[in-house]
């Protein structure tokens, strides 16, 4: 006799607009130039769709020199990229398209305005990260200071009117101790219009909490090198399932620890596709009696223009 077990299903939850954008361009160039297409560094934080893009005829770089044709065009992914890499791709005479997700380049546009007013500038984000490196490298070396936790913020010390920026796919309350952190240490920041952190993260990390705590095990779906989706098991595991874990490429479900749960919580982060959270379903459902509920926290209707270079 199979076991019964019942799915809460967090929605929104998979694909955001900057990560469909993001593709759409990758599907558009190959469509317009034909094969090869360069991306430099994965379009999206996802195996599956990088695997299958190389499929259509996408070549996946890191760097533009490792472009063996430069008559063919190149992609830059949607995390952004530092200033001198659209230079250098200027300088070879390599035809590029900018797949920077709008919401990362609202933070670029941000960084250099406040510059130019002469600010010094605090970036919350995690060291490496392909976003950070994107943002910091708008500006000339050491003109961005980035901080990546409340203990960080005690060692600054700054002269200039000072204001802060902060990755899009970050922890929202995270970055909320930190904010006030910040705030409570330099009461005049200034801070953004809008906040950096995107819709779709802050959407994906409320379905999550409202979910977590009626679960026994909660699964997130995404690579392990995507930021929004690490994000979404810590908040799992804050809003009180501690048995929550990602599923990245390659690892299974863990079925057997599955079948001593009744209740469990699912979503993906923002660059995985849904195929892969309805192929984890239909493995519960190989072994156990499963009834999914939805819950619906937010509707996402935000699509963004694709560039202009492929209308």
């Amino acid at each position: 006799m199979k076991n019964e077990i019942k799915i809460l299903l967090a929605a929104p939850r998979g694909f955001c607009a900057g990560v469909d954008r993001a593709i759409e361009i990758v599907k558009k160039t190959l469509n317009k130039y034909g094969s090869p297409v360069y991306v430099r560094h994965e379009i999206v934080h996802n195996k599956n769709v990088v695997e299958s893009l190389k499929k259509l005829g996408a070549v996946f770089v890191e760097e533009i020199s490792e472009i063996t044709d430069v008559s063919r065009p190149v992609i830059f992914s949607a995390h952004g990229v530092p200033k001198k890499v659209p230079e250098e791709a200027k300088l070879k005479k390599i035809f590029y398209v900018d797949a920077t997700c709008p919401l990362v380049s609202k933070v670029h546009r941000e960084t250099e305005q406040l510059y130019r007013r002469g600010f010094d500038i605090v970036l919350v984000g995690h060291k490496n990260h392909p976003e950070v490196i994107g943002t910091m490298g708008q500006l000339p070396k050491g003109s961005i200071k980035l901080i990546e936790n409340i203990e960080e913020v005690k060692n600054l010390k700054f002269s200039k009117p000072l204001a802060y920026v902060t990755q899009t796919t970050l922890s929202v309350d995270d970055t909320k101790e930190i904010i006030d952190a910040l705030k409570e240490k330099f009461p005049k920041i200034k801070g953004p219009i809008k906040e950096d952190i995107c819709y779709a993260t802050t959407n994906r990390q409320a379905a999550v909490k409202k979910i977590a705590p009626n679960c026994e095990m909660f699964f997130v779906i995404g690579s392990r090198n995507s930021s929004n989706s690490a994000r979404l098991v810590e908040v799992a595991k804050k809003s009180g399932c501690k048995n929550s874990e990602l599923i990245f490429y390659g690892k299974k479900a863990p079925l057997e620890k599955i079948k001593n749960c009744k209740i469990i919580g699912l979503s993906s982060g923002a660059s995985a596709p849904e195929e892969l959270v309805q192929n984890f379903i239909s493995e519960i459902q190989k072994n156990m009696i499963v009834s999914i509920e939805e819950v619906i926290t937010a509707n996402e209707k935000v699509v963004f223009k694709l560039p202009k270079e492929l209308n």
